[in-house]
Protein backbone atom coordinates (compact mmCIF):
# COMPACT_ATOMS: atom_id res chain seq x y z
CA UNK A 1 0.00 0.00 0.00
CA UNK A 2 1.36 3.41 -1.02
CA UNK A 3 1.31 6.44 1.44
CA UNK A 4 0.85 9.63 0.26
CA UNK A 5 3.16 12.05 0.36
CA UNK A 6 1.18 14.49 2.05
CA UNK A 7 1.35 14.36 5.61
CA UNK A 8 -1.59 14.09 7.68
CA UNK A 9 0.58 16.11 10.54
CA UNK A 10 -1.60 18.77 10.33
CA UNK A 11 -5.09 17.53 10.40
CA UNK A 12 -5.60 18.51 14.13
CA UNK A 13 -5.49 22.07 12.90
CA UNK A 14 -8.57 23.54 11.80
CA UNK A 15 -9.50 26.23 9.45
CA UNK A 16 -9.96 29.68 11.02
CA UNK A 17 -10.60 33.67 10.01
CA UNK A 18 -9.49 37.10 11.05
CA UNK A 19 -12.48 38.43 13.24
CA UNK A 20 -12.35 42.09 12.73
CA UNK A 21 -14.88 43.58 14.58
CA UNK A 22 -16.58 47.28 13.95
CA UNK A 23 -14.89 50.76 14.58
CA UNK A 24 -17.68 51.42 17.14
CA UNK A 25 -16.55 48.42 19.21
CA UNK A 26 -13.39 50.20 19.93
CA UNK A 27 -15.26 53.40 21.05
CA UNK A 28 -17.03 51.91 24.02
CA UNK A 29 -16.20 53.66 27.10
CA UNK A 30 -14.09 50.78 29.63
CA UNK A 31 -15.75 49.60 32.58
CA UNK A 32 -14.78 51.15 35.27
CA UNK A 33 -15.93 49.31 37.37
CA UNK A 34 -15.37 45.66 36.26
CA UNK A 35 -11.41 46.67 37.97
CA UNK A 36 -13.48 47.37 41.48
CA UNK A 37 -15.72 43.53 41.28
CA UNK A 38 -12.23 42.07 40.88
CA UNK A 39 -10.53 43.55 43.54
CA UNK A 40 -13.15 43.17 46.01
CA UNK A 41 -13.06 39.65 44.35
CA UNK A 42 -9.47 39.61 45.45
CA UNK A 43 -9.64 40.51 48.51
CA UNK A 44 -12.77 37.43 49.58
CA UNK A 45 -10.51 35.05 48.17
CA UNK A 46 -7.78 36.03 50.34
CA UNK A 47 -10.18 34.84 53.45
CA UNK A 48 -10.88 38.74 54.47
CA UNK A 49 -14.83 40.02 55.55
CA UNK A 50 -15.12 42.53 52.91
CA UNK A 51 -18.47 44.82 53.70
CA UNK A 52 -19.00 45.92 49.96
CA UNK A 53 -20.76 49.25 49.54
CA UNK A 54 -19.66 49.90 46.45
CA UNK A 55 -22.68 48.56 44.65
CA UNK A 56 -25.79 49.14 43.42
CA UNK A 57 -28.00 46.67 43.48
CA UNK A 58 -30.86 45.82 45.99
CA UNK A 59 -30.21 43.54 48.53
CA UNK A 60 -33.52 42.72 49.48
CA UNK A 61 -35.83 39.81 47.73
CA UNK A 62 -38.67 40.68 45.71
CA UNK A 63 -42.01 41.10 48.01
CA UNK A 64 -43.90 37.51 48.34
CA UNK A 65 -47.25 38.95 46.63
CA UNK A 66 -45.06 39.97 42.72
CA UNK A 67 -42.98 36.71 42.99
CA UNK A 68 -47.05 34.50 43.75
CA UNK A 69 -47.72 36.26 40.73
CA UNK A 70 -45.17 35.34 38.56
CA UNK A 71 -45.39 31.70 40.13
CA UNK A 72 -49.04 31.47 39.33
CA UNK A 73 -49.03 33.12 35.78
CA UNK A 74 -45.94 30.60 34.65
CA UNK A 75 -48.54 27.97 34.73
CA UNK A 76 -50.65 29.98 32.23
CA UNK A 77 -50.06 28.56 28.18
CA UNK A 78 -51.01 31.83 27.55
CA UNK A 79 -47.67 32.96 28.36
CA UNK A 80 -45.82 30.45 26.69
CA UNK A 81 -46.31 31.85 23.70
CA UNK A 82 -44.75 34.56 21.82
CA UNK A 83 -46.07 37.71 24.02
CA UNK A 84 -47.10 40.43 21.59
CA UNK A 85 -44.25 43.00 20.31
CA UNK A 86 -44.81 45.52 22.13
CA UNK A 87 -46.07 43.77 25.73
CA UNK A 88 -49.14 43.21 26.89
CA UNK A 89 -51.64 46.05 27.27
CA UNK A 90 -52.85 45.36 30.54
CA UNK A 91 -48.86 46.18 31.43
CA UNK A 92 -48.74 49.67 29.85
CA UNK A 93 -52.27 50.55 31.73
CA UNK A 94 -50.53 50.01 34.94
CA UNK A 95 -47.72 51.86 34.50
CA UNK A 96 -50.09 54.69 33.43
CA UNK A 97 -52.22 54.11 36.54
CA UNK A 98 -49.08 54.21 38.76
CA UNK A 99 -47.92 57.57 36.99
CA UNK A 100 -51.28 59.12 37.21
CA UNK A 101 -51.50 57.91 41.06
CA UNK A 102 -48.52 59.04 42.28
CA UNK A 103 -47.86 61.74 39.96
CA UNK A 104 -50.99 63.03 38.73
CA UNK A 105 -49.44 62.23 35.34
CA UNK A 106 -52.18 61.44 32.64
CA UNK A 107 -50.72 58.97 29.78
CA UNK A 108 -51.97 57.11 26.94
CA UNK A 109 -51.14 53.64 27.13
CA UNK A 110 -50.76 52.41 24.01
CA UNK A 111 -49.15 55.35 22.66
CA UNK A 112 -47.01 57.57 25.30
CA UNK A 113 -45.81 53.94 26.99
CA UNK A 114 -43.29 51.41 25.71
CA UNK A 115 -42.54 48.52 27.95
CA UNK A 116 -38.56 48.01 28.02
CA UNK A 117 -36.17 45.00 28.90
CA UNK A 118 -34.91 47.20 32.24
CA UNK A 119 -33.78 50.72 32.43
CA UNK A 120 -30.15 50.10 30.92
CA UNK A 121 -31.92 49.28 27.49
CA UNK A 122 -34.14 52.10 26.96
CA UNK A 123 -30.73 54.66 27.98
CA UNK A 124 -29.19 53.03 25.45
CA UNK A 125 -31.84 52.72 23.00
CA UNK A 126 -33.15 57.00 23.00
CA UNK A 127 -28.84 57.52 21.96
CA UNK A 128 -29.52 55.07 19.18
CA UNK A 129 -33.16 56.92 17.58
CA UNK A 130 -31.73 59.99 18.27
CA UNK A 131 -28.65 60.53 17.41
CA UNK A 132 -25.93 60.18 14.76
CA UNK A 133 -22.51 61.24 13.63
CA UNK A 134 -21.95 65.14 13.72
CA UNK A 135 -24.78 65.26 16.79
CA UNK A 136 -24.40 66.19 20.54
CA UNK A 137 -25.61 64.87 23.71
CA UNK A 138 -25.54 66.49 26.36
CA UNK A 139 -24.68 64.00 29.93
CA UNK A 140 -24.01 65.14 33.41
CA UNK A 141 -20.56 64.58 34.93
CA UNK A 142 -20.84 63.04 36.89
CA UNK A 143 -23.66 60.35 36.14
CA UNK A 144 -24.45 57.15 34.77
CA UNK A 145 -21.45 55.69 32.92
CA UNK A 146 -24.46 53.73 30.48
CA UNK A 147 -25.13 56.76 28.75
CA UNK A 148 -21.80 57.23 27.56
CA UNK A 149 -22.05 53.59 26.21
CA UNK A 150 -25.55 54.29 23.97
CA UNK A 151 -24.18 57.88 22.90
CA UNK A 152 -20.23 55.94 21.71
CA UNK A 153 -22.84 53.06 19.75
CA UNK A 154 -24.79 56.06 17.85
CA UNK A 155 -21.82 57.88 16.73
CA UNK A 156 -22.54 60.70 18.68
CA UNK A 157 -20.19 62.88 20.77
CA UNK A 158 -20.63 64.29 24.31
CA UNK A 159 -20.60 67.37 25.69
CA UNK A 160 -20.93 67.22 29.81
CA UNK A 161 -22.92 68.96 31.96
CA UNK A 162 -20.62 69.67 35.54
CA UNK A 163 -22.99 69.25 38.66
CA UNK A 164 -21.11 70.59 41.58
CA UNK A 165 -21.81 71.01 45.25
CA UNK A 166 -22.33 74.82 44.84
CA UNK A 167 -24.71 74.11 42.36
CA UNK A 168 -26.72 71.38 44.12
CA UNK A 169 -25.69 68.94 41.42
CA UNK A 170 -27.87 70.43 38.85
CA UNK A 171 -26.51 71.35 35.29
CA UNK A 172 -26.21 75.03 34.69
CA UNK A 173 -27.80 76.04 30.96
CA UNK A 174 -26.22 79.21 31.01
CA UNK A 175 -22.67 77.26 31.21
CA UNK A 176 -23.29 75.52 27.74
CA UNK A 177 -21.41 77.24 24.44
CA UNK A 178 -23.68 78.06 22.36
CA UNK A 179 -21.50 76.24 19.31
CA UNK A 180 -22.44 73.18 21.81
CA UNK A 181 -26.34 74.02 22.15
CA UNK A 182 -26.54 74.25 17.76
CA UNK A 183 -25.82 70.63 17.45
CA UNK A 184 -26.87 69.11 20.70
CA UNK A 185 -30.65 67.24 20.36
CA UNK A 186 -30.24 64.77 23.41
CA UNK A 187 -30.29 64.89 27.20
CA UNK A 188 -29.20 62.96 29.97
CA UNK A 189 -30.76 63.95 34.03
CA UNK A 190 -31.50 61.47 36.41
CA UNK A 191 -32.73 62.81 39.80
CA UNK A 192 -32.82 60.96 42.49
CA UNK A 193 -29.12 61.53 40.33
CA UNK A 194 -26.83 58.47 40.96
CA UNK A 195 -23.97 59.02 42.22
CA UNK A 196 -24.79 62.51 44.01
CA UNK A 197 -28.03 61.33 45.47
CA UNK A 198 -29.12 65.13 44.89
CA UNK A 199 -32.97 65.63 44.15
CA UNK A 200 -34.36 68.07 41.86
CA UNK A 201 -36.82 70.66 42.47
CA UNK A 202 -40.06 71.27 40.57
CA UNK A 203 -38.76 74.69 39.08
CA UNK A 204 -35.51 73.29 37.74
CA UNK A 205 -37.76 71.26 35.76
CA UNK A 206 -39.80 73.72 34.18
CA UNK A 207 -36.35 75.41 33.49
CA UNK A 208 -35.39 72.42 31.82
CA UNK A 209 -38.78 72.48 29.58
CA UNK A 210 -38.16 76.02 28.84
CA UNK A 211 -34.77 75.34 27.23
CA UNK A 212 -35.06 72.15 25.70
CA UNK A 213 -37.93 73.58 23.45
CA UNK A 214 -35.96 76.45 22.90
CA UNK A 215 -33.22 74.77 21.65
CA UNK A 216 -34.98 71.51 20.23
CA UNK A 217 -33.20 69.19 22.68
CA UNK A 218 -34.98 65.73 23.66
CA UNK A 219 -34.72 65.19 26.95
CA UNK A 220 -34.48 62.04 28.78
CA UNK A 221 -35.31 61.39 32.41
CA UNK A 222 -33.58 58.45 34.22
CA UNK A 223 -36.00 58.36 36.69
CA UNK A 224 -34.56 55.31 38.48
CA UNK A 225 -34.61 55.70 42.04
CA UNK A 226 -38.14 58.12 41.93
CA UNK A 227 -39.89 56.34 44.55
CA UNK A 228 -36.88 56.58 47.16
CA UNK A 229 -37.11 59.86 48.78
CA UNK A 230 -36.40 60.76 52.26
CA UNK A 231 -37.81 63.29 55.08
CA UNK A 232 -41.54 62.77 53.84
CA UNK A 233 -40.43 64.56 50.25
CA UNK A 234 -41.63 62.26 47.26
CA UNK A 235 -39.07 63.18 44.25
CA UNK A 236 -40.24 65.07 41.47
CA UNK A 237 -41.25 63.71 37.58
CA UNK A 238 -39.99 65.23 35.16
CA UNK A 239 -43.55 64.19 33.18
CA UNK A 240 -45.39 66.59 35.71
CA UNK A 241 -44.24 69.89 34.12
CA UNK A 242 -46.47 71.16 32.03
CA UNK A 243 -45.20 71.34 28.23
CA UNK A 244 -42.94 67.69 29.31
CA UNK A 245 -44.38 65.60 27.21
CA UNK A 246 -44.21 67.38 24.39
CA UNK A 247 -40.16 67.75 24.72
CA UNK A 248 -38.81 64.09 25.80
CA UNK A 249 -39.73 60.80 27.94
CA UNK A 250 -39.18 59.69 31.19
CA UNK A 251 -37.43 55.79 31.92
CA UNK A 252 -38.91 54.22 35.02
CA UNK A 253 -37.76 51.11 36.25
CA UNK A 254 -39.49 48.42 38.85
CA UNK A 255 -35.81 47.55 39.92
CA UNK A 256 -35.27 49.67 42.96
CA UNK A 257 -38.88 50.63 43.78
CA UNK A 258 -39.97 46.46 44.29
CA UNK A 259 -36.47 44.79 44.25
CA UNK A 260 -36.83 43.58 41.28
CA UNK A 261 -33.66 44.29 39.52
CA UNK A 262 -33.38 40.67 38.25
CA UNK A 263 -36.42 40.73 36.55
CA UNK A 264 -35.59 43.51 34.18
CA UNK A 265 -39.21 45.50 33.34
CA UNK A 266 -39.09 49.29 32.73
CA UNK A 267 -40.96 51.87 30.95
CA UNK A 268 -40.79 54.69 28.83
CA UNK A 269 -43.21 56.77 28.99
CA UNK A 270 -44.00 60.29 27.41
CA UNK A 271 -43.39 61.98 23.76
CA UNK A 272 -45.82 59.84 21.42
CA UNK A 273 -43.17 60.02 18.57
CA UNK A 274 -40.13 59.22 20.91
CA UNK A 275 -42.46 56.25 22.08
CA UNK A 276 -42.97 55.10 18.43
CA UNK A 277 -39.47 54.70 17.75
CA UNK A 278 -38.33 53.08 20.72
CA UNK A 279 -41.34 50.43 19.97
CA UNK A 280 -40.07 50.50 16.38
CA UNK A 281 -36.71 49.66 16.92
CA UNK A 282 -37.95 46.94 20.13
CA UNK A 283 -39.92 45.38 17.15
CA UNK A 284 -37.16 44.42 15.29
CA UNK A 285 -34.76 43.66 18.01
CA UNK A 286 -37.22 41.95 20.87
CA UNK A 287 -40.59 39.77 20.84
CA UNK A 288 -41.28 41.65 24.28
CA UNK A 289 -41.17 40.25 27.91
CA UNK A 290 -42.46 36.73 29.49
CA UNK A 291 -46.12 37.21 29.55
CA UNK A 292 -45.59 35.81 33.27
CA UNK A 293 -43.23 38.52 34.06
CA UNK A 294 -45.06 41.19 32.85
CA UNK A 295 -48.51 40.10 34.66
CA UNK A 296 -46.08 39.88 37.95
CA UNK A 297 -45.14 43.21 36.96
CA UNK A 298 -48.74 45.15 36.53
CA UNK A 299 -49.21 43.47 40.05
CA UNK A 300 -46.92 45.20 41.39
CA UNK A 301 -47.86 48.62 40.02
CA UNK A 302 -51.70 48.15 40.73
CA UNK A 303 -51.77 46.44 44.16
CA UNK A 304 -50.81 47.77 47.67
CA UNK A 305 -47.81 49.86 48.00
CA UNK A 306 -47.06 49.46 51.35
CA UNK A 307 -44.38 47.13 49.85
CA UNK A 308 -42.62 50.84 48.47
CA UNK A 309 -43.23 52.52 51.80
CA UNK A 310 -41.77 50.30 54.08
CA UNK A 311 -38.51 49.78 51.69
CA UNK A 312 -37.89 53.44 51.48
CA UNK A 313 -38.40 53.65 55.27
CA UNK A 314 -35.28 50.85 55.50
CA UNK A 315 -33.39 53.28 53.22
CA UNK A 316 -34.14 56.29 55.59
CA UNK A 317 -33.16 54.40 58.24
CA UNK A 318 -29.93 52.85 57.27
CA UNK A 319 -29.39 56.51 55.62
CA UNK A 320 -29.39 57.62 59.82
CA UNK A 321 -27.94 55.30 61.25
CA UNK A 322 -24.71 55.29 58.77
CA UNK A 323 -24.58 59.05 58.66
CA UNK A 324 -24.98 59.12 62.64
CA UNK A 325 -21.74 56.75 62.71
CA UNK A 326 -20.05 59.50 60.19
CA UNK A 327 -20.26 62.09 62.39
CA UNK A 328 -18.52 59.86 65.42
CA UNK A 329 -15.06 59.95 62.87
CA UNK A 330 -15.55 63.20 61.71
CA UNK A 331 -16.95 62.02 58.07
CA UNK A 332 -18.64 65.28 57.24
CA UNK A 333 -21.03 65.10 54.21
CA UNK A 334 -24.37 66.05 53.02
CA UNK A 335 -26.98 62.92 53.85
CA UNK A 336 -28.97 62.04 50.84
CA UNK A 337 -32.60 63.59 50.40
CA UNK A 338 -33.32 60.23 47.44
CA UNK A 339 -32.03 57.32 45.89
CA UNK A 340 -30.20 54.05 47.86
CA UNK A 341 -26.77 56.01 47.76
CA UNK A 342 -24.58 58.44 49.52
CA UNK A 343 -21.83 61.00 47.92
CA UNK A 344 -18.61 61.46 50.28
CA UNK A 345 -15.79 63.65 50.21
CA UNK A 346 -12.34 62.30 50.11
CA UNK A 347 -10.33 63.08 53.07
CA UNK A 348 -7.23 65.34 52.42
CA UNK A 349 -7.72 65.90 48.85
CA UNK A 350 -7.27 62.35 48.47
CA UNK A 351 -7.78 61.14 44.97
CA UNK A 352 -10.82 59.05 44.96
CA UNK A 353 -9.42 55.92 43.53
CA UNK A 354 -6.54 56.24 45.93
CA UNK A 355 -8.91 56.35 48.56
CA UNK A 356 -11.30 53.63 47.34
CA UNK A 357 -8.38 51.02 47.46
CA UNK A 358 -6.73 52.13 50.71
CA UNK A 359 -10.14 51.01 52.44
CA UNK A 360 -10.49 48.12 50.02
CA UNK A 361 -6.58 46.94 51.67
CA UNK A 362 -7.01 48.51 54.97
CA UNK A 363 -10.40 48.77 56.47
CA UNK A 364 -11.77 45.80 53.65
CA UNK A 365 -14.34 48.02 52.66
CA UNK A 366 -15.08 48.76 49.21
CA UNK A 367 -16.63 51.91 47.94
CA UNK A 368 -16.90 53.05 44.10
CA UNK A 369 -14.38 55.78 43.05
CA UNK A 370 -16.09 59.01 42.07
CA UNK A 371 -13.70 59.41 39.16
CA UNK A 372 -15.44 56.11 37.62
CA UNK A 373 -18.69 58.38 37.21
CA UNK A 374 -16.91 61.48 35.33
CA UNK A 375 -14.51 63.76 36.00
CA UNK A 376 -16.37 66.25 38.68
CA UNK A 377 -16.58 63.11 40.75
CA UNK A 378 -13.11 63.21 41.31
CA UNK A 379 -12.75 64.08 45.62
CA UNK A 380 -15.50 61.71 46.21
CA UNK A 381 -16.60 57.78 47.04
CA UNK A 382 -20.28 56.65 46.20
CA UNK A 383 -21.14 54.18 48.80
CA UNK A 384 -24.55 52.36 48.46
CA UNK A 385 -27.24 51.97 51.47
CA UNK A 386 -27.62 47.98 50.40
CA UNK A 387 -26.52 46.24 53.48
CA UNK A 388 -27.81 46.32 57.09
CA UNK A 389 -27.49 48.96 59.41
CA UNK A 390 -25.42 46.72 61.61
CA UNK A 391 -22.83 46.64 58.75
CA UNK A 392 -23.11 49.97 57.45
CA UNK A 393 -22.12 51.06 60.85
CA UNK A 394 -19.57 48.74 61.06
CA UNK A 395 -17.84 49.67 57.61
CA UNK A 396 -17.53 53.24 59.39
CA UNK A 397 -15.84 51.99 62.39
CA UNK A 398 -13.39 50.18 60.16
CA UNK A 399 -12.84 53.39 58.56
CA UNK A 400 -12.54 55.49 61.58
CA UNK A 401 -9.89 53.23 63.07
CA UNK A 402 -7.57 54.21 60.06
CA UNK A 403 -7.50 57.90 61.44
CA UNK A 404 -8.11 59.65 58.38
CA UNK A 405 -10.56 62.29 59.74
CA UNK A 406 -8.86 63.96 62.71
Amino acid sequence: MTTSSNSNSNTNELPSISIQPASVMNQLPEQFFAKLVQNVNRQVAAGHDVINLGQGNPDQPTPPHIVEELREAAGNPQYHKYSPFSGYSFLKEAAAQRYKEDYNVDLDPETEVAILFGGKTGLIEISQIMLEQGDVCLVPDPGYPDYWSGVALSGAEMSFMPLTEENKYLPDYNAIAPEILEKAKLMFLNYPNNPTSATAPYSFYEETVQFAAKHNIVVASDFAYGAIGFDGEQPVSFLQIPGAKEVGVEFYTLSKTYNMAGWRVAFALGNKEIIRLINLMQDHVYVSLFGGIQAAAAKALTESQQCVTDLVATYESRRNAFFAELEKIGWEAQAPKGSFFAWLPTPNGMGSEEFATLLLEKAHVAVAPGVGFGTKGEGYVRIGLLTSEERLQEAVRRIGKLGLFK
